[in-house]
């Protein structure tokens, strides 16, 4: 019994995303009654368009249902009391949101690109439904415009992981075409540098191109890197030889983060330190470990890997020792999984986009977007993002480039309707 709890629950729910997942299960009700595997089998092709249009329509009135639940879960959000919505009862683990979600039309969106409708033997995915989540999200910033600030996470979201974002990167180019439109950038990144030189060997290719672009001088400056998830802040600077100025922190520390006291950072970590050497030696990982300023982590030595369990494993011990320590109530932290090491920040990112926020004069959470890979309940730096603004989940940088298209895209026709 002990053993079954810890596979369907401890190594299992931390890695879904429960909205999805009952989003998911709703979804799946219209695709057994309406899917019609043995069509395959008949001739007639008019068979497929019309089993494919009785799932369309089930399936957007089930997204419009959705939408409709969560603009109830807003409303009692706006009365002071989230827990008493329908959605919250549903599911429990759901935070606020920032804006309403057009599910209805993203959907239909979606469902033109993925043909979710005339599939017969695969059901609507978690991807799927990740997809409509953001392509819905991306529909209501665009809707009540403008989309002041947009942050990204760096790795696996603008480049692969552990590469650098070079100059023939297609998302850079979509990046300046935001900046182009007014949009501030912020890139809130778990890489911790003190010195701006070590964000340019990561980023050169962006920071270039803004260089060359032909930009005024105060929108080139629109971008801004939070590294560390929240403790250091750069900013474009063209005159600096790495295109980069380092921000002093009493210029976009948060009131709250000024009560960070050097002597908790320094317990947090030593705290965080102990427990990741006891399960390096306990798991028998052939890893180092790295203590910076305001973070310490495992990394693999030369010439080896660690298994996601193990990765899991070691981001889950050492979040629930910090979690029941003294200090971890009085101090945020970050504990996650990099792909192949783990690292403790002081902070997070929803402190980064708040910092970002701040910084260009005080963006509301309902006209920011936060773009990354890692949303998982535990191990996932992009997670407490959440808490700042409204977020897309991608999967890769293919999709960061598509998400842009499609605000782009949206824009442009939400432009075409004021005229």
């Amino acid at each position: 019994m002990t053993t079954r709890y810890r596979v369907e629950y401890a190594l299992k729910t931390h890695r879904r995303d429960q909205l999805i997942e009952w989003i998911k299960g709703l979804l799946a009700v219209p695709f057994v009654l309406h899917s019609q595997p043995t069509a395959v089998f008949e001739p007639d092709g008019q068979s497929v368009e019309k089993q494919a249009s009785v799932a369309q329509q089930r399936y957007a009135e089930i997204f419009r249902d959705v939408e409709n639940i969560v603009n109830d879960h807003i409303e009692h959000q706006k009365a002071g009391k989230p827990d008493c919505s329908k959605l919250k009862l549903l599911v429990p683990s759901v935070a606020n949101f920032f804006t309403p979600l057009a599910l209805h039309d993203a959907f239909i969106w979606q469902d033109r690109r993925r043909c979710i409708s005339f599939r017969r033997f695969v059901p609507p995915s978690f991807n799927d439904v990740r997809l409509v989540l953001n392509t819905a999200q991306v529909m209501s910033l665009v809707r009540s415009g403008p989309l002041d600030l947009v942050t990204f996470d760096g790795d696996v979201t603008l480049y692969d992981d552990g590469m650098c974002l070079t100059r023939d990167n297609p998302v850079i180019d979509k990046i300046l075409r935001l900046m182009k439109r007014g949009s501030k950038i912020g890139i809130v990144t778990a890489a911790g540098y003190t010195e701006a030189r070590r964000y340019y060997e990561r980023l050169f290719g962006l920071l270039n191109a803004i260089q060359n672009e032909d930009l005024p001088l105060e929108a080139k400056e629109n971008l801004i890197i939070l590294g560390g998830e929240s403790n250091y802040c750069f900013k474009f600077d063209a005159n600096s030889p790495d295109l980069l100025r380092l921000v002093p922190r009493e210029e976009w520390l948060l009131k709250e983060m000024l009560l960070w006291t050097e002597s908790d950072i320094t317990e947090l970590l030593d705290i965080a330190e102990a427990s990741l050497k006891d399960t390096v030696r306990n798991m028998r990982m052939s890893a180092t470990i790295v203590r910076k300023e305001r973070a310490v982590g495992i990394i693999p030595k030369y010439g080896q890997k660690f298994c996601r369990e193990t990765l899991e494993e070691t981001v889950l011990i050492v979040q629930k020792i910090l979690e029941m320590s003294d200090v971890g109530q009085r101090l945020p932290f970050c504990a996650f999984n990099g792909g192949n090491d783990v690292f403790v920040d002081i902070g997070d990112k929803s402190w980064g986009v708040l910092a970002c926020q701040r910084i260009f004069g005080g963006i509301e959470g309902s006209k920011t977007l936060h773009v990354g890979d890692q949303f998982l309940s535990a191990g996932a730096n992009d997670f407490k993002a959440r808490l700042a603004c409204t977020t897309a989940w991608i999967a890769n940088p293919l999709e960061t480039c598509q998400l842009l298209d499609e605000i782009a895209e949206l824009d442009e026709m939400q432009q075409r309707k004021t005229r």
